[in-house]
């Protein structure tokens, strides 16, 4: 019987002991590169459906009409996987694009014709760069491994679209990003992450804390 309670007692114990570690465990956030990236490609996503929805809407060639509606289609898909992690790592998202989008949003709305065609070719090979590069960074510097996982996953869709812009650019005449000596391609011979500046507003403006995505060395995707 005394060996049965001091088993009971060594139980106990262990119990105390884990209980505590459990609960730091639990308690542990993700980094602060790993919530800016969830919340800055968030903010892209809530950029592409809408600049998608307007592409189709008011797009007057038809291969600007086309691509809107893939990208909103597969920004959507990608929110839902961004959510989806934010939710599970407590992570509060914005509930719209930053201030830069939504200038873009705008510029695009008062927009109409060739001029629509060219300003949302231009806007989103800039923000898809940015995209990329937040991306890229993420994946190196990331810490928590489901928000490494979706930016592994949203690279080779982000490299799509960003060659299908380009594409779609020669074919309508539009300049293209630069590549700049790393690799990566850059707006007007700039790498601005998202939450920096670019000489047309991007996709990823200014936020208030800082976006992740500096210029990085990794190869983005090759112009065809």
């Amino acid at each position: 019987m005394l060996g049965i309670k001091r088993l009971g007692l060594l139980a106990a114990l262990v119990l105390v002991g884990v209980a505590p570690a459990a609960a730091a465990q639990a308690a542990v956030q993700p980094s602060q590169q790993d919530t800016q990236y969830l919340q800055a490609v968030h903010q892209v996503n809530l950029f592409e459906i809408t600049a998608g929805d307007l592409a189709q809407q008011k797009g007057q060639n038809q291969g600007v009409k086309d691509l809107g509606a893939r990208l909103k289609t597969d920004h959507t898909q990608l929110d839902q996987t961004v959510q989806q992690t934010a939710s599970q790592l407590g992570v509060e998202l914005p509930s719209e694009p930053t201030a830069d989008q939504q200038s873009v949003i705008d510029q695009l709305n008062n927009a109409s014709g060739e001029e629509f065609d060219r300003l949302w070719v231009t806007s989103e090979l800039a923000g898809h760069v940015q995209a990329i590069q937040a991306t890229q960074t993420e994946i190196s510097q990331g810490s928590e491994q489901s928000v490494v996982q979706l930016a592994q996953t949203a690279l080779p869709t982000l490299q799509a679209h960003y060659d299908a812009l380009v594409q779609l650019a020669e074919q309508l005449g539009i300049p293209v990003p630069q590549t700049s000596a790393s690799g990566t391609p850059s707006p007007g011979g700039t790498t601005p992450a998202p939450g920096g500046t670019t000489e047309t507003p991007a996709p990823g403006g200014t936020t208030e804390s800082p976006a992740p995505g500096g210029t990085v060395e990794t190869p983005a995707p090759a112009q065809s």
